[in-house]
């Protein structure tokens, strides 16, 4: 049996997933806490990409509490074009074609595999097949500009609707598998 891979999300009603740091933190709330925490929680690596990690790199190791030190203790795996050397603890660098370093991640033993932010690795996995949830917190709000989840001309995908909670703030929690 392979590992499950989730990717996480904070996505506006028009789509943009692009520099959530502008647009989130007025939405930030105990429950939206709760639902990115558990699903650190269930995972024992976290999979990203080049701009995520550096983002992640340059914050969390500076950081306190739960959160951190579920995101700084578990196995991070960086999957770069660019990169050469990865600084930040627990971290290993894929080499070559993402899609089959990840797949031979995917069937190594182990728990859960998360994807946070990285939307060209969220792309490129959902398209091979290799993604198995894609978790949205859906903010209600238009940002107008900016990189969406799935641009223009992106094949369609048949995605089934696994579970939803609507937030008090009205964020949308929405968990989609492949159908």
């Amino acid at each position: 049996m392979s590992r499950k891979i989730v990717a996480g999300l904070f996505v506006s009603l028009d789509g943009v997933v692009e520099a959530p740091e502008r647009w989130h933190f007025p939405y930030l709330s105990e429950e939206m806490g709760a639902a990115v925490g558990g699903m650190y929680a269930e995972a024992d690596t976290l999979l990203m990409g080049r701009v995520t990690y550096e983002a992640f790199a340059a914050v969390w190791p500076h950081q306190n509490g739960e959160l951190a030190e579920a995101i700084n203790g578990i196995a991070k795996v960086v999957a770069s074009t660019t990169l050469t050397q990865i600084t930040w603890n627990n971290s290993t660098l894929i080499e070559g074609d993402p899609v089959a370093a990840v797949k031979e991640l995917k069937d190594q033993p182990g728990g859960t595999i998360t994807l946070s932010g990285s939307i060209s690795l969220v792309r490129t996995l959902l398209a091979a097949g290799l993604l198995d949830e894609l978790r949205l917190l859906v903010h209600p709000l238009v940002v107008g500009t900016g990189m969406r989840l799935f641009p223009e001309g992106t094949p369609p995908v048949p995605l089934e609707l696994a579970r939803s909670a609507t937030f008090t703030n009205g964020v949308l929690d929405l968990t989609y598998r492949p159908a």
